[in-house]
């Protein structure tokens, strides 16, 4: 079956990532997967959550808020603070991207420090709750080893890198990371996010119509592994290059 794009079953679409994107805030990135761009900045405050006082926890927090321009899909979305509430969704993908960023974060290490991490998609074309996880995560790193996250934090606080890849059933053909087309039509749909070490962070996977076999399923984690070692290769490359003063890989 030949892709939309005219990738390989098992090829990434081409993946860009600009580092100190953003003036403000502490680091930031923008990252496109393909056509899917979404800018991930971090920000620290030296405060943690009240219910962190109340049960006298050590350590700090991570947190993550995620949003969708109105313009950054095929049909204009409304803003969700215009109805008063964030969606159902939003709610999910953010509460999935600060999972993701803490299972590769020593909170202790964060002494009495809350991190936010803002995940803004503005192009959207499939894939933006991987990318995000996959974007914050460099700006995640990127701000760890600033002078002033240096200052705040015990140590170095990131244990490994993280980052997330969308897989999935098409035609019958399994295929790593699904544009907008392809998951539009996918009979199995599967995001999968995972440690630097090969540990899950979590998985999920969805069947259209007709159930999908253990089989299958070990197939697409297989999958998402082969694409996920590549953009871990490009997680670290980035580091290097910042440190040596390029400003996109």
């Amino acid at each position: 079956m030949t892709r939309i794009d005219g990738r390989a079953p098992d090829e990434l679409r081409k993946i860009i990532i600009h580092p100190n994107y953003l003036t403000h805030p502490l680091s930031s990135v923008l990252i496109e997967c393909g056509d899917t761009r979404v800018i991930c900045a971090v920000s620290i405050e030296s405060k943690v959550p009240p219910w962190m006082k109340a049960q006298k926890l050590p350590g700090g927090w991570l947190t993550c808020e995620y949003g969708m321009l109105p313009a950054s899909t095929h049909e204009r979305m409304k803003r969700e603070s215009s109805s008063g509430k964030q969606g159902g969704r939003t709610m999910e993908i953010q509460r999935l991207i600060g999972r993701s960023l803490r299972a590769a974060v020593d909170l202790n290490l964060l002494g009495e420090n809350t991190v936010s991490i803002d995940c803004d998609v503005i192009n959207a074309d499939g894939g933006t709750r991987t990318a995000s996880v996959t974007g914050a995560a460099v700006a995640l790193n990127l701000a760890c080893r600033c002078a002033a996250s240096r200052d705040m934090f015990a140590d170095y606080p990131i244990k490994e890198n993280v980052a997330g890849i969308s897989v999935g059933i098409v035609g019958g053909v399994p295929m790593l990371d699904l544009c907008y087309a392809e998951d539009s039509i996918a009979e199995v749909d599967m995001n999968v996010i995972m440690t630097e070490s090969g540990k899950l962070v979590e998985v999920q996977g969805t069947a259209e119509g007709t159930p999908f076999s253990r089989r299958q399923l070990n197939e697409l984690i297989d999958l998402a592994e082969h694409g996920l070692k590549q953009i871990f290769q490009k997680q670290n490359a980035l580091a290097d290059a910042v440190a040596r003063g390029i400003t996109s890989l």
